[in-house]
């Protein structure tokens, strides 16, 4: 990697962690502002998600920002240490030179011209004499330029430990508001539990939503369409395996209880039927969550109900949505295999799950089909 891409790196990560700041401070005041109106309420809980979602993220740039940047340092710690070594080495040369010269001085260069045995051998002490005397100038060069190079590296490693130090008091304050902003969580999703009425009101969200994630849906078809001639690196066969493995998909967790069926169900609080559009996997909060898989991040969203959800497009019009996710590991337009962990579990006012469900286009399918049945035996 050349320095000017090592540059735009730099710059680039920082602008996203800039971005991400100023997501995060723009939730906080929704919170106070939240917090001073409001008591309870599922659109607390909303505005506590979305910072959380941002904050873990923020953290996790911040840690990838610290191995890299003691990466450099080590890298840089090598440097002197190579510099150090060449510069001992200039100078133990150069030492021995002065020691010699003091012992003998000119006498010993005269000596040597003086008992040369023929013109030639005159000629060649000579040159030989003129040619020591080259080096020993360009070693007094030598140790200058290595001096001069060695206190640039020494001034780049306290700049870089300098920037470490900052990052890590930076990650470790967003840490502890992480910290403190899940405990609060914590409390308001037990507030919100014990009134009954907030179940009725999550149950009307719900169904605003599926409304809502059908658009989406529609418009990701609608994108692609239009771009059906942008090509991918997917060939149409690796396009098709999905079809293909029909009854045979891995399930999106390794663990957990199916305890919501695809279409009609009732509620366990409330006992009313609705129309569940995919499955509910009960799995403890912060259980990765994998690509059932290969494809490609179609995008992320948030949704009340669903709470943020990643679209996975697998080609021909297929497509899975993961959702009530605590955290995401993916970014729109990442290629993921089949397994990749694309995020974690979270805990809503209906438990702590995960949401799946399975598109044919605009039309939605039945999971249970589709994943492999002894998985489901197990569970």
């Amino acid at each position: 990697m050349t320095a000017y891409a090592g540059d735009n790196d730099i710059k680039k990560k920082q602008s996203e962690l800039q971005k991400l700041q100023k997501e995060i401070n723009l939730w906080e005041q929704k919170l106070e502002n939240r917090q001073k109106k409001e008591k309870a309420t599922l659109e607390l809980l909303d505005t506590y998600d979305q910072q959380l979602v941002a904050l873990r993220k923020l953290i996790k740039n911040l840690r990838e920002s610290q191995k890299s940047l003691e990466r450099e340092i080590d890298n840089t710690k090598f440097k002197i240490g190579e510099i150090e070594k060449k510069l001992s080495f200039i100078k133990k040369q150069y030492t021995n030179y002065v020691i010699n010269a003091y012992k003998h001085g000119k006498i010993y260069d005269l000596e040597l011209l003086v008992t040369a045995k023929s013109y030639n051998q005159l000629l060649i002490r000579s040159k030989y004499l003129q040619k020591f005397s080259e080096y020993r100038k360009r070693d007094i060069q030598k140790i200058g330029e290595k001096f001069e190079e060695l206190q640039k590296q020494q001034n780049i490693l306290e700049n870089q430990l300098v920037e470490l130090n900052q990052l890590l008091q930076n990650k470790a304050t967003e840490e502890k508001r992480l910290i403190a902003r899940s405990e609060e969580r914590k409390k308001i999703l037990t507030q919100i539990k014990r009134d009954k009425q907030n179940f009725q009101k999550e149950l009307e969200r719900k169904r605003k939503a599926v409304k809502d994630l059908e658009n989406l849906i529609t418009k990701l078809i609608e994108d692609e369409e239009k771009e059906k001639d942008i090509k991918t690196t997917y060939s149409e066969s690796a396009a098709g395996i999905f079809e293909i493995r029909k009854g045979k998909l891995p399930w999106p967790v390794k663990t957990g209880k199916l305890i919501g069926k695809f279409g009609i169900q009732q509620h366990p609080v409330l006992k009313t039927y609705s129309n569940n559009t995919g499955i509910d996997i009960a799995v403890p909060p912060g259980t990765n969550v994998h690509a059932i898989a290969d494809g490609v991040v179609a995008t992320i969203w948030w949704l009340p109900s669903y709470g943020n959800l990643i679209i996975i497009n697998h080609f021909n019009n297929y497509r899975t949505v993961y959702a009530n996710l605590s955290e995401i590991d993916v970014n729109e337009g990442d290629k993921v295999t089949e397994g990749t962990i694309i995020g974690k579990s979270g805990e809503s006012i209906n438990g702590a799950q995960i949401h799946f469900e399975i598109w044919k286009g605009r039309e939605k399918q039945n999971p249970e089909v589709w994943l492999h049945p002894q998985e489901f035996a197990k569970r």
